[in-house]
């Protein structure tokens, strides 16, 4: 069994690094943290690695879209290439796809083509001495594929090299055994976002605009996640990486919770 290096995913405090990254950055350092998780790093990987480096923190673990051409505004995608070569600026190991829409997830020829477009990347990324991953929401477990979920079909077209983080509060939602899935999954799983809140229902096939009301976090713990279980069944992960999408309160609170919890579980 690996015990996980602790990391904090950045989108956390996105918005204090937007009113002085600096600031943020210190904060995160002050609560004993020295390991984060990189987003939106490409087109400032020079910028960021020095701020990091500032404050004693390093990343080996980055989200960029490695699977589609196009973001949601219409902004064009960064090349592999220049995405491969910004991580290598900044030190990453693992480069991974945060977020493939839920249409993509209907269609088992789809979910073919996504697997391998990633197989190609991890290709391209081995140039570069990096590897790739996927990382989770809901929306990869609402449709089947020869009775697995579309998510684990995917999986299964995935090659042996390409990593997998698992969200566990996505991976949770609409009552899933998040358990059952980390140990199906196996050596697989090479990060987690622990992340804990209401066990929700999946959002992104409903039809409904996505309200962030309905997907606050709190602190690990409180909600309604299994935790610990998952934890202990994901055996041979090498990052936990503390996550929240939204949150009430002061957000360096709730990382600061969230340190305490995973340390008090080895995790630190």
């Amino acid at each position: 069994m690996t015990t996980p290096q602790l990391s904090l995913q950045l989108y956390s405090v996105r918005h204090a690094l937007e009113a002085d990254q600096d600031a943020a950055l210190a904060r995160i350092a002050g609560l004993g943290l020295s390991q984060v998780e990189v987003f939106g790093f490409v087109r400032r990987a020079e910028e960021l690695s020095g701020a990091l480096d500032r404050h004693g923190l390093t990343a080996r673990t980055g989200h960029a879209e490695l699977l589609s051409t196009q973001r949601p505004d219409g902004a064009e995608v960064p090349s592999l290439d220049d995405t491969f070569a910004a991580a290598e600026r900044l030190g990453l190991e693992l480069v991974i796809d945060p977020f493939v829409p839920p249409a993509r997830w209907t269609d088992a020829k789809e979910i073919a083509r996504t697997a391998a477009l990633l197989n190609e990347a991890a290709d391209r990324a081995a140039e570069h001495g990096l590897r790739v991953g996927y990382h989770n929401h809901s929306q990869e477990f609402v449709h089947t594929v020869d009775g697995s979920s579309a998510f684990e079909y995917f999986v299964s077209l995935l090659d042996p090299g390409v990593d997998l983080e698992i969200d566990l509060y996505w991976a949770s939602a609409g009552g899933k055994d998040v358990v059952g899935l980390l140990e199906r999954l196996g050596t697989r799983v090479k990060a987690l976002h622990v992340k804990d809140g209401a066990i929700i229902d999946d959002p992104f096939f409903s039809g409904v605009p996505l309200d962030p009301a309905d997907t606050r976090q709190v602190a690990p713990g409180q909600g309604q996640v299994p935790l610990d279980e998952a934890l202990a069944a994901a055996a041979h992960a090498e990052f936990a990486i503390i996550e929240f999408d939204h949150y009430d309160g002061d957000i360096f609170e709730g990382i600061e919770a969230a340190v305490r919890y995973l340390a008090a579980r080895g995790i630190a």
